[in-house]
């Protein structure tokens, strides 16, 4: 038995030479403004070709596009007094036809601040328009921690313009990400992080080595490898030698020690609500990270495990490290089980060896990073809140608190 081939539907064609009138009313909001306007446009069947409503601290603009239908006068004079009785301004043009096409080359570009100033929202219009690029729409994400507004733009070259942003973003002291827009924004996605200095404050290496008075040293190497003046894998090795003898009960107080990233439970309690799948690659051991993992609900850990004799690490890490191509491959494994395309990954880190991570995902966020890092990374986030990430993605704080409201679980 064969399915029955049905055609997709064709847009219905609407004369570009007919008569429109662009309706829009500025005042108060109040309930049953829109309700009013509508009742009186539906007195002579007009039809709707497009509508934009925004509240912005109490106020409403509401734009409405509408072919006239039986009586244009009538309309008019109807739509009038109904603005007009709800307090509204109101302002009617006539024109011709319905809105011109999006051009392609659209684009979710992110820009946050604390506090946003204008001035960077100044340079940011004006890069978008040096290359030749619209905002067609723009709505506000966040207020608290930090002010973001994301801003859908069309006409633009997508890595040309991610190119010059990034500029813009180490100029002006705004972080700014430029995504790809319509359906490459939704959908589910594999999210994966670094730990040390990420997912957590601290560095895992650093705590271990306080007990045995080795931390100052070992800080030192640590903050070199971050900054990629020395190999990591040769790093690690010299880092790690500093622990040996040290008691295996160490692990269980250096995991009692690890601080979260403020923000983290609500990015990857918000991610798994999402359906996304999140996963954890570190540098850093397993002994330490898989408790806080599987505590957060991460799907997916990658790190290195430490050798043990006779209850006492060895000075030794067991099997390959997990290094800066480790990292990627791991992004790489992880995706492939999740039956995703690299296209639909994010990677966050901090390091000189997240850079190859960073370099694979779809979408490479460097956070609180090196300056080697922001500089290569897609999108950096200067901010302390891991939950920023979430902005990014076009999720709003409004969207995050209300899932929050309907659940027992904390605000992270």
């Amino acid at each position: 038995m064969s399915l029955p081939v049905t055609e997709a539907p064709v847009a219905p064609q609407f004369d570009p030479d007919a008569r429109t009138l662009l309706v829009t009313l500025n005042g108060d909001d109040r309930p049953g403004v829109t309700k009013e306007l509508f009742e009186a446009a539906s007195t002579v069947g007009a039809e709707v070709l497009d509508l934009e409503q925004v509240v912005v601290r109490g106020h409403l603009a509401l734009s409405v596009l509408l072919s006239p239908g039986r009586d244009e006068n009538v309309l008019v004079d109807r739509i009038t007094r109904a603005g007009r009785a709800a307090g509204m301004r109101v302002e009617i043009e006539a024109g011709r036809g319905d809105n011109a096409p999006r051009r392609t080359g659209r684009a979710a570009v992110v820009v946050m601040g604390a506090p946003l100033e204008t001035h960077q929202v100044a340079a940011v219009a004006a890069t978008i328009a040096d290359h030749g690029a619209n905002i067609d729409r723009i709505r506000r994400l966040s207020r608290f921690p930090v002010t973001t507004v994301e801003l859908d733009v069309s006409g633009a070259n997508l890595a040309d313009l991610r190119q010059h942003l990034a500029l813009v973003s180490h100029e002006v002291g705004a972080d700014i990400a430029v995504a790809p827009a319509g359906l490459a924004r939704r959908g589910g996605r594999l999210v994966v992080m670094d730990v040390d200095s990420t997912l957590i404050q601290d560095e895992v290496i650093e705590l271990l080595a306080e007990h045995a008075g080795r931390a100052a040293e070992v800080a030192s190497v640590t903050e070199a490898a971050m900054r990629g003046e020395l190999d990591f894998t040769e790093s690690l090795h010299a880092r790690v030698a500093t622990l040996a003898g040290l008691p295996v009960s160490v692990l269980d107080d250096v995991r009692d020690a690890v601080r979260l990233t403020p923000g983290a439970r609500t990015l990857v309690r918000t991610l798994k609500r999402l359906g996304f799948t999140v996963a954890v690659v570190s540098g850093g051991f397993t002994e330490v990270i898989e408790p806080v993992a599987r505590e957060l609900g991460i799907d997916h850990v990658r790190a290195n495990r430490l050798e043990v004799v006779d209850g006492a690490l060895t000075g030794r890490v067991l099997g390959a490290v997990v290094d800066r191509a480790g990292k990627a491959e791991a992004l790489r494994e992880f995706a492939a089980l999740e039956g995703l395309p690299l296209t639909r990954t994010v990677a966050i880190g901090d390091g000189a060896n997240d850079l190859d991570m960073l370099a694979a995902a779809g979408l490479g966020v460097a956070f609180n990073a090196k300056p080697l890092v922001r500089r290569q990374a897609d999108a950096s986030l200067t901010v302390p809140y891991l939950d920023a990430v979430l902005f990014l993605l076009g999720i709003s704080r409004e969207e995050i608190e209300d899932a929050d409201a309907d659940d027992t679980a904390p605000l992270g």
